[in-house]
């Protein structure tokens, strides 16, 4: 690893640590499955979580760094089996610098059902710009997951990706803002499955989307701050 990138490295690491203990406080994960990827900026690297360990058992020096071709660089531990899918997604959208997956249950159940999550709340007007979009079927181990989420969300307003019979797959400019998709996805997804027990869902009209992201986008919460 470059001596230029070792200080990233280590911040990186502490905060890759700390979001995954928002995945727990949120309700997101069990068990060991999901994880937290952020890009190391300037360097083709990224800090991801260890595959298989309890997330009571994280911490900053158990992160592993693995360059964009998903290889190990540094590191006591195995990455994620999901290290690919993370590393195709930063090799072909430049612009994203943290990944997020999860298999949180009511988004998965989305998944399950092999339909994308309908824009029916402006809360998913504000975070998502539209529908959170199906993303394809792929098998677990290889690139194919990657493929998926970028060819889906290229060119689509949503940080989130619901993967068929699978997950969710959460993007952002930085780790912390994936993350908080990833939590927002299971909100809306929560909701809206419960919704559609009760009855038909009442989808927003495309203008009235249209106008209340670019608000929360560009007026909603502190200039410069976090929405």
């Amino acid at each position: 690893m470059p001596e230029s990138a070792k200080a990233a490295v280590d911040e990186l690491r502490e905060r890759v640590a700390a979001l995954h203990a928002e995945l727990v406080r949120y309700g997101l994960v069990v068990w060991t499955a999901g994880n937290v990827s952020a890009r190391v900026p300037g360097h083709d690297l990224m800090v991801i979580k260890p595959s298989g360990v309890s997330y009571d058992d994280l911490s900053a020096d158990r992160m592993v760094v693995c360059d964009l071709d998903g290889t190990l660089v540094e590191g006591d531990y195995s990455p994620s089996s999901d290290t690919e899918a993370h590393a195709h997604v930063y090799r072909h959208m430049p612009d994203v610098g943290g990944v997020v997956h999860t298999h949180s249950g009511y988004a998965s159940a989305w998944a399950a059902l092999g339909e994308p999550i309908p824009c029916v709340l402006t809360a998913m007007a504000d975070e998502f710009g539209g529908p959170i979009p199906l993303g394809p079927f792929a098998r677990i181990g290889d690139d194919a997951i990657g493929r998926g989420i970028v060819d889906t969300l290229t060119g689509h307003r949503s940080r989130a990706v619901i993967m068929k019979n699978h997950g969710v797959f959460s993007i952002g400019p930085d780790p912390k803002a994936a993350v908080k998709a990833a939590v927002m996805c299971e909100d809306v997804a929560r909701s809206t499955f419960i919704a559609r027990q009760m009855g038909p869902l009442q989808p927003i009209p495309q203008d009235d989307v249209d106008a209340l992201y670019d608000r929360y986008q560009n007026v909603y919460g502190q200039q410069g701050g976090s929405k």
